[in-house]
């Protein structure tokens, strides 16, 4: 799901550089070609995870690291490679952002084992942090107020068909070729990309540019990293593990050094002073609660599909294509409901939507038909989306004022990816325990022989890829396997109620923060002591 405020950044842009028609033609190529390169990769790995563990026997931690290594790096970056961008040249920072992200593809692609992998993705998305600003940056600074809109247009029509058809892509790979070539994918793309860069983008910098919040931009990352390596490994090392109870102190420890370093910054990666509109703080708010449930919900639902219900990797990624379609087709009208009933309605009504969606989730069991159940339920939380996303990047505008519309969106942005990110890592815990669970009274039914029990228990961590011992006649195989797949269903269920709680409480943040209309007297004046 791409996160909101795309669109904000780019409008945000200051006097743009001068540019042939011609020029303007291959900047928005070489962006969406750029930007869709880092869509393709962040839908196909979730569709190739259930080969990635089935080859290398991966537990559920392991996949965790798979997604969440490229994900912390980039959420934790990403306003770095911006400010960087800034000061150093947006064409600069983007060809090394593009650079980055193919040679660690390749890596990624190379990998001999599930530790090569998770290092690999983890540049990737330090080649994304740089390139996904970059992209938006550049579109923003070669088009005029004028052709800004058809601009952001195409961009946003081609990125949404990018979504829409990489998963079916991944799948396609993964079940016809290799999970490998999801990654190697990516090389001819950025190669074309590169190329145009240097032939027909110019270069631009910002004069307010400083400098770059290091310190800041260390502590955040070292802080996420912390708080996301305590609760993953705590389902495989368990809480009393000095390496999980150690990450969470120091991870934490970062954080409010962080809250502490950006009060006293003079150009803070984060400027506190934005969190001053309540309307500001109620959007970013919304967003991380509805993000988690969102990132959570995407990275269970492919091995749900593909390990449960016995999809192929390609129906797997297709079965999501009406989901984004319908974002997509809807975006236009739903960018019009803050105008006609302002900006609380549609931010209310969207997430409970959402949480109806995901509610509509929690009833499949094991064999349901997609048409009659997964798509119903596809088509209720695609359009709960649609309703809240183009008036949540409403909001987050209007909400501070003119010169910090920029800065506000790039850290809404940010919040959307970090929510996924701690999604995955503490809902994670969530999911092993009541899988285990739910199998554990299951086994004590089959009646196994002791060392098959045992067997069974200490790989409960990988969840529906765990594999059935040998030895067992038929039925028992069966019957096992049964118990393993509803089990799996159980904590997906699970999961999803606590995906419709978090959709719910973004309805209340809604309620209660975000006003029907911003005070324009208000928000002038937000951020104006940010950089004092």
């Amino acid at each position: 799901m791409r996160p909101p405020c795309d669109e904000a950044v780019i409008r945000a842009a200051g006097v743009p550089v001068p540019c042939g028609t011609k020029d303007r033609s291959w900047i928005l190529i070489g962006t969406i070609l750029a930007s869709s390169m880092a869509f393709i990769d962040s839908t196909v790995v979730n569709v190739a995870l259930p080969a990635i563990q089935t080859i290398f026997h991966a537990t559920m931690t392991d996949m965790q690291w798979v997604v969440e290594s490229y994900g912390l790096c980039l959420g934790a970056l990403i306003l770095v490679g911006g400010s960087l961008g800034d000061l150093l040249g947006r064409r600069l920072i983007f060809l090394l952002g593009v650079a980055i992200f193919a040679v660690s593809s390749a890596g990624c692609g190379v990998a001999l084992n599930i530790h090569q992998l998770i290092v690999a993705r983890s540049v990737q998305g330090l080649g994304a942090a740089f390139l996904v600003p970059g992209s938006l940056a550049i579109i923003s600074t070669s088009f005029d107020e004028k052709g800004r809109g058809k601009a952001i247009g195409t961009w946003s029509g081609f990125t949404a068909i990018t979504a829409a058809t990489g998963p079916v892509l991944g799948g396609f790979l993964v079940e016809h070729g290799s999970w490998r070539l999801a990654f190697f994918i990516n090389l001819p793309i950025a190669a074309a990309v590169i190329a145009i860069t240097i032939w027909r983008i110019p270069e631009t910098r910002s004069i307010k540019a400083i400098r770059v919040d290091w310190a800041g931009a260390i502590l955040a990352t070292l802080g996420l990293g912390g708080v996301v390596t305590g609760f993953i490994e705590s389902s495989n090392l368990g809480w009393g593990n000095p390496l999980v109870f150690g990450s969470l102190i120091a991870g934490f420890g970062c954080i409010f050094a962080f809250v502490s370093i950006e009060r006293r910054a003079t150009s803070p990666m984060v400027p506190l002073t934005l969190f001053e509109s309540s309307c500001f703080s109620g959007a970013n708010l919304l967003t991380l609660f509805l993000y988690a449930a969102i990132g959570i919900f995407f990275f269970l639902l492919p091995l749900n599909l593909i390990q449960v219900q016995g999809y192929s990797a390609t129906a797997s990624g297709a079965a999501v294509f009406p989901l984004i379609l319908l974002i997509f087709l809807l975006s236009r009208w739903s960018g019009g409901l803050v105008a006609r009933y302002g900006a609380r309605w549609p931010l209310v009504a969207g997430p409970l939507i959402v949480a109806l969606g995901f509610t509509l989730f929690a009833l499949p069991t094991v064999g349901n038909s997609y048409w009659k159940v997964y798509l119903p339920s596809l088509l209720v939380l695609g359009f709960g989306m649609a309703v809240t996303v183009a008036p949540l990047t409403t909001v987050v505008m209007s909400s501070v004022g003119r010169d910090w519309v920029g800065t506000a969106s790039g850290i809404n942005n940010a919040i959307a990816r970090v929510a996924g990110v701690l999604a995955i890592a503490i809902l994670g815990i969530v999911m092993v325990q009541a899988f285990a669970s739910r199998l554990n009274n299951t086994l004590l039914r089959l009646s196994l022989p002791p060392g098959v029990l045992q067997q069974v228990q200490a790989e409960e961590i990988k969840l529906a890829g765990l594999s059935v011992p040998t030895g067992l006649n038929p039925s028992t195989r069966a019957a096992l396997q049964k118990s393993i797949h509803e089990a799996f269903v159980f904590g997906f269920r699970t999961i999803i109620l606590i995906c419709a709680c978090l959709s719910l409480a973004s309805a209340v943040v809604a309620w209660l923060m975000i006003p029907r209309a911003p005070s324009a007297s208000n928000t002038n004046n937000i951020g104006t002591g940010a950089a004092d």
